[in-house]
Formats: C-alpha cells, sequence, structure tokens
C-alpha cells in the first residue's frame, strides 16, 4: 500500500513540473489612471485544464502586480501567492524579489530560486511607478528580462531577446490606455515559436490572457479580463485574445455602441437566437458574425433591419455575435451564453 501511495504522489509531482513553464509575460501600472495590468503567453498542451497561463499573474488593485514563472509550483502557485502578500504589505518591488529569492516555497527544483523568473510592477505611495524583474541562472534559454519606466517584461523558453523586444516595442509605441498597450505588447510577441516549443505548430504559443485593475476594483472582478485559456491546435491565441479584446473594445466605447440599436434575444439561450436591428435604413447591407471564447469564427450570415434569426451551437458556453457594416466594419457586439 505505501508503494502506491509513492508512486501516486510522484506521479502528482511530475505532473506538477510538467505544467510548470511559463513563457512571456508583462506586468504595467498606469501612473496617471492607477491602472495595473498583466498580460503573458506560453505554449504548454494541456494548459487549459488549469485555466491558463493566467495562473501565473497576481494583481492587488491600486497597488501592483507579480508575474511568477518558470518551474512553479501550482495548486498553490506558492511563490506568487508570496510575493502577492509582501506586495501589499507595502515592499517595493526590488524587496519583493529579494524577499522570493531568499525565501523559495517550490519544491520544484529543490527550491531553488535560480529557476525562477519574475516580474513585478507597483505604484509607491505617491502614486510613483517602480519596477524590478529577476531570472535565474537555471531558467531555461533563450531567457531574460527588460525593465522600464512602468513595465517589467521577462521570458523563458524563447526562440531569442526579439520576443521581449517586440513586446516592449508594441507597448512604447502605442497610444491609449494600458489595455492597448498591453495588447500591442503581445502582438509585439506574435511570431511562430516565441515559446521555442510551439515552432513546428507555426504559433507563438497555447494559450494567452490580458487583464486589467481599475484601483476601485474587486480583486476577483477586474475591469477587464480576457483569457484564452487553451487555443485548439494551429491557431494563434494571441489572434484569438486580440479578437476577444477588440470585442470588448466596441462593448465599452459608447460613442461607437450608441450609433445603432441591436439586441439578441432570448439570452441566454439553447442556441437558437433572434437578431433585432434599428437604427440603420431597411435597405442598408449588414452582416453579423459569431465566434466562440476562444475568438474562432463559426459562422456569418447578411442581415438587414429588423429581426433576423441565428443559430449557435448547441455546445454551453460563451459566443459573441458581431454586427459588421457595408464594408466589413465591426458596429456592435453582444456576448450570448448557451446553456
Amino acid at each position: 500500500m505505501k508503494s502506491i501511495i509513492w508512486i501516486g504522489l510522484l506521479s502528482l509531482l511530475i505532473l506538477q513540473s510538467a505544467w510548470s513553464q511559463d513563457t512571456f509575460s508583462i506586468v504595467a501600472v498606469d501612473p496617471a489612471t492607477g491602472e495595473v495590468g498583466s498580460a503573458g503567453a506560453t505554449c504548454v498542451e494541456g494548459i487549459g485544464s488549469l485555466g491558463g497561463v493566467i495562473l501565473l499573474s497576481g494583481i492587488i488593485p491600486g497597488r501592483g502586480g507579480v508575474n511568477a514563472q518558470a518551474y512553479i509550483c501550482i495548486n498553490p502557485h506558492i511563490n506568487l501567492d508570496n510575493g502577492v502578500a509582501r506586495l501589499s504589505e507595502g515592499n517595493t518591488p526590488q524587496e519583493v524579489i529579494d524577499w522570493l529569492v531568499a525565501n523559495d516555497a517550490c519544491f520544484s527544483q529543490n527550491f531553488n530560486p535560480e529557476y525562477r523568473q519574475y516580474g513585478v510592477a507597483a505604484l509607491n505611495a505617491v502614486g510613483e511607478p517602480e519596477v524590478a524583474a529577476f531570472t535565474g541562472q537555471n531558467a531555461d534559454d533563450w531567457k531574460g528580462h527588460l525593465l522600464g519606466a512602468n513595465y517589467a517584461i521577462q521570458g523563458n523558453i524563447l526562440l531569442g531577446p526579439e520576443v521581449l523586444e517586440g513586446m516592449e516595442s508594441g507597448f512604447l509605441n502605442t497610444q491609449g490606455t494600458l489595455a492597448e498597450r498591453l495588447m500591442a505588447a503581445m502582438q509585439g510577441a506574435n511570431i511562430p515559436g516565441a515559446d521555442a516549443r510551439c515552432l513546428d505548430a507555426g504559433t507563438s504559443s497555447t494559450s494567452a490572457f490580458l487583464r486589467v485593475f481599475k484601483p476601485d476594483d474587486d480583486p476577483d472582478n477586474p475591469w477587464l479580463e480576457l483569457n484564452v485559456a487553451e487555443a485548439p491546435a494551429g491557431v494563434e491565441p494571441i489572434d484569438s485574445l486580440q479578437a476577444l479584446f477588440d470585442a470588448w473594445l466596441l462593448t465599452s466605447d459608447e460613442e461607437v455602441t450608441d450609433s445603432y440599436d441591436f439586441s439578441v434575444f432570448p439570452n441566454p439561450t439553447q442556441s437558437v437566437v433572434e437578431v433585432i436591428i434599428s437604427g440603420v435604413g431597411r435597405q442598408e447591407a449588414l452582416s453579423v458574425a459569431w465566434y466562440n471564447a476562444a475568438g474562432q469564427q463559426l459562422g456569418q450570415q447578411p442581415v438587414r433591419a429588423g429581426r433576423s434569426t441565428v443559430t449557435l451551437p448547441k455546445q454551453a458556453g460563451i459566443y459573441w455575435i458581431c454586427l459588421r457594416g457595408p464594408q466589413g466594419q465591426v458596429l456592435r457586439q453582444e456576448k450570448v451564453i448557451v446553456r
């Protein structure tokens, strides 16, 4: 009996190590708005069963965030949890990392911090940004990190330094909100093999996420959280993340959404819905397309003002129905729940 128990425990440890590699990420703060956000991706088969690579991110609204990756322990993600706790106690980002290196709590690789990688960004007591990062010498190559005034970018098992450089360029050269800059950073890493394990698949990764917290957000209810837990084989998760982000922008842009009246009924549904459109000319050529939660287009059909019927897949989940104009421009978007 004891031998069976030990075999089971060993299998659990091996399984957790198998999930322990996370690849490229960014954590950033916006001193103008007090927002804190992070984004990242990895190439790990089966990561969706754990909720996706979003598990590397811990954020304290109005304060800062920690990304902890490379040979991590999960359930709990003990080093990440400890880092968030230290940040909440008032430690600076560098103090958080120094403490984590001195107090590694993960059994993976014998509690050796030189296998870990961290990025921390925070707002201090007067609202100024502070950042720090750490890349252990035993993390898998290619590995490294980049720091800026309000961001930390880090990665391991990369194609090369161009992955992090692309993320930094996207973040720095994009005007707009913190969310838009984080999305641009992710697109900067949208190259086959960004995580070297996905090179043969022709994608950057298998899982990607983006989240932003406003200062007054509940820690469990961020203003924005998009998560491609695991894309199907051959599907680029950063493209799926972009599709979800574009849809989210529509729902948050009042100037765009006020120009058309667009609703979907019933919602939730078992699959069939009525799309109701007004505020446009009867003869204006429109179309609707529908997508799954991973951003994959599942269908499209022409519609006009009034009522049209759309049949979604019968598989339970979250879907998006997108209204497009005569030139294919996105006009409105609605989230639909299929039960």
